[in-house]
């Protein structure tokens, strides 16, 4: 049986790294790629990659000829992208670009993660038919990645998400981690009540990932947990779980930040 080729970008993230742990448990011959020069998760084969240069994308997927493309890399830090939004550009747009030039000449599965950014926020719960209406820079640069993959003419599954939580060994920390580093080391944590998502454990992701692979499902999909959680709310379940100070946990709306 030939195993199924399976790339994924963005490797060294909170998302690349479950989507590999998961990946190195199934029959499938797989390559990862990030910007870094090495690795920390061991054997897994590994090229490095800077994405936004169309040449070095061109060459990792010609060396490999993959069936599946994980794009788990972007740009995430939304008020750097304000600040940086040619480097955002290049990232969530530019190097999507040049991923569905080579899914075309292979007829390759991409599977790409979007965002909830891509709509105002006025009038959620969103479905996946509802406009959007992206108030900042990293929100349009991220429905122009959609945009673009959908005119690309391929293979493709587009998976918005929200407020990922998880257990990684690397990268930088997620909203879970941050906020049990800040109350630990005694200092206030200042959250919003007037935000509201449905947080999404990282690996119930990585299976919307597998899934859409394994029964090729296309299109377009919103994947979140199942609680509709104001951001203080889910604090406070962080606090309960794990024991914390909620005296440092001080309430606020978004206008106050």
């Amino acid at each position: 049986m030939i195993k199924q080729r399976i790339l994924i970008f963005g490797s060294s993230g909170m998302l690349g790294q479950r989507t590999i742990q998961y990946y190195m448990k199934k029959n499938v011959e797989l390559l990862c790629s990030g910007v870094e020069e090495s690795f920390f998760i061991d054997g897994v084969d590994y090229v490095q990659c800077d994405i936004t240069k169309r040449d070095e994308v061109k060459k990792v997927i010609n060396s490999f000829f993959p069936d599946v493309i994980i794009n788990c890399a972007a740009f995430t830090n939304v008020d750097g992208c304000e600040s940086q939004r040619e480097i955002a550009w290049k990232v969530n747009v530019s190097a999507v670009n040049y991923m569905c030039e080579m899914c075309r000449v292979y007829d390759s599965h991409l599977v790409h993660i979007s965002t909830d950014y891509v709509f105002d926020g006025n009038s959620g719960p969103y479905h996946e038919t509802d406009r959007t209406n992206p108030l900042g820079y990293y929100g349009r640069s991220k429905l122009a990645a959609e945009n673009t993959i959908k005119i690309a003419g391929i293979y493709h599954t587009i998976l918005r998400t929200n407020v990922l939580y998880g257990v990684v060994t690397q990268g930088r920390p997620d909203f879970v981690r941050w906020l049990i580093e800040t109350n630990r080391a005694g200092q206030k944590a200042r959250i919003v009540t007037d935000q509201v998502n449905n947080p999404n454990f990282i690996d119930d992701l990585v299976q919307a990932i597998a899934k859409s692979v394994e029964f090729k499902k296309t299109g377009l999909y919103h994947v979140g947990g199942k609680e509709f959680l104001d951001r203080y709310e889910f604090s406070m379940r962080i606090a309960d779980f794990f024991g914390l100070d909620k005296s440092l946990i001080e309430p606020i709306v978004t206008s106050e930040l």
